[in-house]
């Protein structure tokens, strides 16, 4: 009987990752428009902005083509050297107004400091649970008064029925999208020890914990969603 390994950002899932992602997660060029505008908004100058678990690019991107207002510096962050290997080449082809600086290392070894916004889009449910407060609460001090996190999320639902539902619709997305049922048992199946996944309660209590004055869901589309924790611009 074969079985299948767990989930790894390895040189074949970063081969097929943009395909793989824009067929898995619904609204994800709607997460990635909306990352743009609040860069627009939010990035202030010269301060830093962290995409942490980067992987190829397509956040930081994001923030870099809508920083032409102001100087900044915009740090990509990821702990898979194949994924990194890509994105340098990728961010590479485009002209922007503040470039890319790459790092390969975790998440929780990266200084977060004078930062206007930081970026986790899908990176936090990638992180053991037991240090997802400590890596939150080192976000909010490196965070400027008044910068922003953008967080999205793979969630669970509070109850097993409602959970069930949103895991069913999002099974049908993919398989609309092209996944044989068996690639979708496998996939499941190869996320389970990797991907533990939060309610948004225990989302937005553990923000506030650290020290976020707001939680907003921007976006909910089945059990993905994104977040925005603000800190407040007197602290």
């Amino acid at each position: 009987m074969n079985t299948v390994s767990d989930f790894s950002f390895d040189e074949h899932v970063a081969d097929v990752f943009p395909d793989m992602i824009q067929r898995s997660v619904p609204g994800y060029q709607t997460i990635l428009h909306t990352i743009g505008e609040l860069a627009k908004t939010h990035i202030t100058p010269h301060s830093n902005v962290f995409d942490l678990g980067c992987s190829l690019g397509a956040a930081s991107l994001a923030a870099a083509r809508n920083s032409q207002h102001t100087q900044c510096n915009i740090i990509g962050v990821d702990n898979s050297a194949a994924m990194l290997e890509r994105c340098e080449r990728i961010t590479a082809s485009f002209h922007l107004p503040n470039p890319i600086a790459l790092r390969c290392e975790s998440a929780m070894d990266t200084k977060i400091e004078n930062a206007s916004m930081v970026i986790m889009n899908f990176t936090l449910q990638f992180i053991a649970p037991e240090q997802r407060e400590t890596l939150l609460g080192r976000i909010f001090d490196g965070l400027n008064p008044g910068g922003i996190l953008v967080l999205s999320e793979k969630i669970q639902h509070p109850s097993e029925q409602g959970n069930h539902l949103l895991v069913d619709l999002h099974h049908q997305f993919k398989r609309n999208n092209g996944y044989s049922e068996l690639e979708v048992s496998q996939k499941r199946a190869a996320l389970e020890n990797v991907m533990l996944t939060d309610t948004f309660a225990t989302h937005q209590a553990r923000l506030k914990r650290v020290g976020f004055s707001d939680v907003v869901m921007w976006f909910k589309c089945y059990n993905f969603c994104s977040m925005v924790a603000i800190k407040d611009p007197n602290r």
